[in-house]
């Protein structure tokens, strides 16, 4: 699977020929989500990354099937109820019907490949003072050579893969950072720092979702020409389900 360019290709094609087999339909939004409608109206989803895969359905008895299934087809390995996913921790509470996404390792480690594990938490994301421009971008050889050591792009991609995946309260402020992935000054550094210093205090917070509020809700909001370079405006939404958070940005 690993071996030639092609590999990862056919790969997702035998896959997708057994579970369109096996009656699925593939998502026309995400190619790597299979559901099915079952008789009583309970859907099974399947969703792929590679060749990892989560399980999710109201019967254990179609879930037990399909694993059946796929393991006639496919060398697999049943890892058993879902406790980590791509960085992701899986924390249940069956008995009042809540589910958290927590990231809490993660941040932990990122926080210490940046050298912030011992730094004096901060209670927002990105401070008021901050404002960030084109203006602060290293001007004199002196300044490109010393941001030139500094691992900006690497700390704001390791910040973007936290807010895509169960940190939308850094949104924005990851947001703004990395519009200066090109030419980074100290001050822009200094606001990346402040976000890991944002979460040095908040690395146990968590998506969390609940029983009972399947209503869907959404919330958007927009700055009025907030861009300092050319007075573009900042528009950011989110929508919850299940009391949780489900989708969000921060878009200039």
């Amino acid at each position: 699977m690993y071996g030639l360019r092609q590999s990862p290709r056919q790969w997702y094609k035998k896959f997708d020929s057994f579970m369109v087999s096996q009656n699925y339909t593939r998502s026309e939004y995400d190619h790597c989500v299979y559901f099915k409608k079952l008789n009583n109206g309970i859907f099974i989803i399947l969703v792929l990354y590679v060749d990892d895969m989560l399980l999710a359905s109201k019967s254990i008895t179609e879930i037990n099937r399909l694993k059946a299934q796929m393991a006639r087809t496919f060398d697999m390995k049943d890892l058993g109820a879902a406790r980590q996913i791509l960085g992701m921790e899986i924390f249940r509470d069956r008995r009042n019907g809540k589910l958290w996404l927590s990231q809490q390792k993660y941040v932990e480690k990122i926080l210490l490949r940046f050298g912030m594990n011992d730094v004096k938490p901060v209670s927002v994301p990105l401070a008021s003072h901050f404002k960030l421009s084109s203006s602060l971008c290293p001007s004199t050889k002196e300044e490109k050579e010393y941001m030139s050591r500094i691992p900006y792009a690497n700390a704001v991609g390791s910040l973007m893969y936290a807010m895509v995946s169960t940190r939308p309260d850094i949104s924005h402020a990851v947001g703004v950072v990395s519009r200066f992935m090109e030419n980074p000054g100290k001050e822009h550094w200094a606001a990346v720092k402040w976000v890991l210093r944002y979460l040095r205090g908040t690395s146990d917070y968590c998506i969390t979702y609940s029983s009972g509020r399947e209503l869907v809700c959404g919330y958007v909001d927009s700055d009025f020409a907030g861009d300092l370079d050319k007075r573009r405006s900042t528009s950011g939404y989110v929508f919850t389900l299940a009391g949780g958070a489900i989708s969000w940005m921060s878009k200039l």
